[in-house]
C-alpha cells in the first residue's frame, strides 16, 4: 500500500501499539475518534493499512485464494477478517468495502475491528518469532 496519509499512519500504528498491549478498549477508542474526525471512510481505510500490514506487498490480482478450513463454522468477525484481508490481498477493493458496509449493517464493526487489529498483531508477532 503506498501514498498512506500521515494521519492514516498514526491511527494504524495507535491501534496496532494498543493490540500490542492488549487494551482492546483503547482499539476501540482509536477507530471511534478516526470516526468522529473522518467518517467511516476514515475507519475502513485504517483497517485497509492493517490489512496491508499484514499482507505486505499484495501478489498480482486474482492470485490469492481464502483457504481457512472451517471458515463457515467461526465467528463473524473471524470470518469477516478472512474475506477482509483475502480481498486487500487480491486488490479488489470494491469487496473490501462491501464487507466493510455489511459490518456496520449488522452492528458487528467493532468486534471486526478489534479481530483484525489482533490479527494484525499475530502476523507481526509470528514474522518478528
Amino acid at each position: 500500500m503506498t501514498d498512506v496519509p500521515d494521519q492514516t499512519l498514526a491511527d494504524a500504528t495507535a491501534v496496532l501499539h494498543s493490540a500490542l498491549t492488549g487494551d482492546g478498549a483503547a482499539v476501540v477508542g482509536t477507530f471511534d475518534a478516526v470516526v468522529d474526525r473522518s467518517g467511516l471512510a476514515g475507519a475502513y481505510t485504517v483497517a485497509w493499512t492493517l490489512a496491508a500490514t499484514m499482507v505486505g506487498d499484495p501478489p498480482p490480482p486474482g492470485t490469492c485464494a481464502l483457504d481457512f478450513p472451517g471458515i463457515d463454522e467461526a465467528g463473524y468477525d473471524t470470518r469477516w477478517v478472512a474475506r477482509f484481508v483475502s480481498a486487500y490481498a487480491n486488490h479488489d477493493a470494491d469487496t473490501g468495502e462491501a464487507l466493510f458496509g455489511a459490518a456496520v449493517a449488522d452492528g458487528q464493526l467493532p468486534d471486526c475491528l478489534l479481530t483484525l487489529a489482533g490479527s494484525a498483531v499475530a502476523t507481526l508477532r509470528s514474522r518478528a518469532g
